[in-house]
């Protein structure tokens, strides 16, 4: 599939009206969605009035957060929340703690969420959260207190009914249950809707921990079922090997493909006879990496990138496959497992390679539509079975690849280009419709 529109270059980004608080030449993530807004613009006919809508966050709120540190010292951590679309329902993003956090990444990552859940059509719009720091360097009470403070800082623009949080980087149950507490106990009620990725005990969705891997999964043996490639003997590389690369990385091998490569912040490893998932599930969750397991030889971190295998998976961090690495990957399919991996520039070379590359806004879009789901028991306190949740989820999800793999093959453009177009022109009809107050 062949994308039509150009290349942007940086002289098109900076004729972009832009906030006072952004610089053109230092636009991060933030630039990179806004290529992706142009490069879907000509095909968004009369909605195309309304676009200047998606190139604006509807709200950002920036917060000090501080604490006590168990030393009796006071700390203070930037903190973001941003809001970018409302028009389809409330906010809905996860929050991560990460000392490189910034407002343009929060923005994006916002804005992508506003795409994703339009792409699987859930009544949602897109938001985002994050705070400026390491977690490892806090102990148990110290997160606990950020995690609190934080969330009582930007009390003021979330809820059940406005916006909801969910895990993301460095972020897990726990962090969800402090943060449906704090809610909960400064408005004076139990709001198991807050949030969600919570414990089950708390009003949680079975399903949920697995649900972004499940989806990965679920969109990545579609495709290859389109493209006549086999998943049974095709080789797998993932990098991250959390919730989401190890989840479909189980997934995958259970359905007859081979794990050959793995790469996260400990470092890479590659077996080329293939890993074994579980052991190395059991081996990331005891030792907090991949590095060191006996099962596989050590891989030099630029090497990872250029492995032999059909599928590759980036469930890791943005920006990770650039122009400077794009060239090397041999795979025929890319599932991005984690939210903007692929740069614009990586986009075109991977197009010119003949290389498959299922975006973000779709691929990993399983985890927004069980959070959904969990939302939706929460209000209704009725509980699904697993297998319920999960028959619903790779419906929806099936559904909206069928959807996007149509317009794709319609407009000859790539599939990320084509899920934008589905949910922009859902959106922007929403905003149509809904019109300009007062």
């Amino acid at each position: 599939m062949q994308n039509t529109a150009p290349p942007l270059s940086s002289n098109a980004l900076s004729a972009h009206a832009l906030p006072s608080y952004l610089q053109a030449e230092k636009l991060g993530p933030w630039g990179i969605y806004l290529q992706q807004i142009d490069r879907v613009t000509p095909y968004l006919g009369h909605l195309a009035r309304w676009v200047e809508t998606l190139k604006r966050p509807k709200r950002a709120l920036i917060v000090d957060v501080p604490i006590e540190l168990d030393n009796g010292t006071i700390a203070h951590f930037e903190g973001y929340r941003v809001q970018h679309n409302t028009s389809r329902g409330p906010g809905k993003g996860g929050v991560r703690f990460h000392q490189d956090v910034t407002l343009s990444e929060v923005m994006a990552l916002s804005a992508w969420m506003s795409i994703k859940n339009a792409a699987v059509n859930v009544p949602y719009g897109g938001a985002k959260g994050g705070i400026r720091v390491d977690p490892k360097t806090l102990s148990h009470a110290e997160l606990e207190r950020l995690t609190r403070r934080y969330t009582s800082e930007i009390g003021i623009i979330i809820g059940p009914n406005k916006d909801i949080p969910a895990p993301d980087v460095n972020t897990n149950e726990q962090i969800m249950s402090w943060m449906m507490d704090t809610y909960s106990m400064n408005t004076g009620s139990t709001a198991t809707g807050v949030v969600t990725g919570k414990p089950v005990d708390l009003g949680g969705s079975l399903g949920r921990r697995e649900a972004t891997g499940r989806g990965v999964f679920t969109v990545g043996v579609e495709a290859m079922r389109r493209s006549d490639m086999r998943v049974d003997g095709a080789r797998v590389a993932v990098q991250g090997f959390g919730n989401v690369g190890g989840i479909a990385a189980k997934l995958f091998v259970e359905a007859g493909a081979k794990l050959v490569a793995v790469q996260d912040h400990s470092g890479s490893i590659f077996n080329s006879l293939g890993i074994d998932v579980p052991a190395l599930l059991r081996h990331v969750q005891h030792t907090g990496g991949v590095a060191d397991f006996a099962g596989a030889e050590v891989l030099a971190k630029d090497e990872f990138w250029g492995v032999d295998c059909e599928i590759m998976i980036p469930a890791a961090l943005e920006g990770q496959i650039h122009a400077g690495n794009a060239a090397q990957i041999k795979a025929k399919l890319v599932i991005e497992g984690a939210n903007g991996p692929t740069t614009p520039e990586a986009d075109d070379i991977l197009n010119d390679k003949g290389v498959l590359v299922l975006p973000d806004v779709i691929a990993n879009a399983g985890g927004v539509t069980v959070s959904y789901f969990e939302w939706v028991q929460d209000f209704s306190s009725f509980f699904w079975s697993e297998d319920e949740i999960n028959a619903r989820l790779v419906r929806i999800m099936q559904e909206a690849f069928a959807g996007v793999w149509q317009v794709a093959q319609d407009h000859k453009v790539s599939l990320r280009t084509a899920t934008f177009i589905i949910a922009c022109q859902r959106i922007l009809h929403a905003r149509e419709m809904r019109g300009l107050y007062p």
